[in-house]
């Protein structure tokens, strides 16, 4: 584990972002509540949360963390029967939250799919990647759409 015992704490976010696969008519029971085993999205949100909290119990060398706020929210595209998910964590500490914000992504994902397997099993998750992330010694990152990684201002290119 990093020693960050002389690091000061700072005021630190970072956001992730998955996606789940499936039929647009999955997304649909998705959407109206009808999935057997009820409210998938309120459900998979409160797990992600409480996914946050747990980070360090499972990631072996992961700091443990005073998280100040996390946000878990969706987003669908009907169309292509896919449904994002989107953590946003923040806190004032001596260490990102790159890592909570993962683990909450791909905890409401696994959520959801358990929550809709007996729709549909054939559901995937997707893409779970940091979007962006603020604060702390190496300052800001953020991903370019096309899903490459943009390193902060000023940062040199390796060769």
């Amino acid at each position: 584990m990093v020693d960050v015992s002389a690091k000061a704490g700072t005021a630190r976010e970072a956001v992730a972002r998955g996606v789940l696969r499936m039929t647009p008519a999955t997304l649909k029971v998705i959407r109206e509540g009808n999935a057997p085993k009820g409210d998938v999205l309120g459900v998979a949100r409160t797990a992600g949360i409480l996914a946050t909290k747990r980070t360090s119990d499972l990631i072996p060398l992961c700091h443990p963390l005073r998280i100040t706020g996390v946000d878990v929210s969706f987003s669908e595209n009907e169309r292509r029967g896919e449904l994002t998910v989107e953590a946003r964590v923040r806190t004032v500490d001596k260490t990102g939250v790159e890592m909570e914000a993962l683990t909450a992504v791909s905890v409401a994902a696994l959520t959801v799919y358990d929550m809709i397997k007996a729709v549909e099993k054939g559901v995937t998750i997707e893409r779970i990647e940091l979007v962006e992330k603020v604060g702390g010694k190496s300052g800001a990152w953020k991903r370019q759409p096309s899903g490459r990684a943009l390193e902060r201002p000023g940062a040199r290119e390796s060769k």
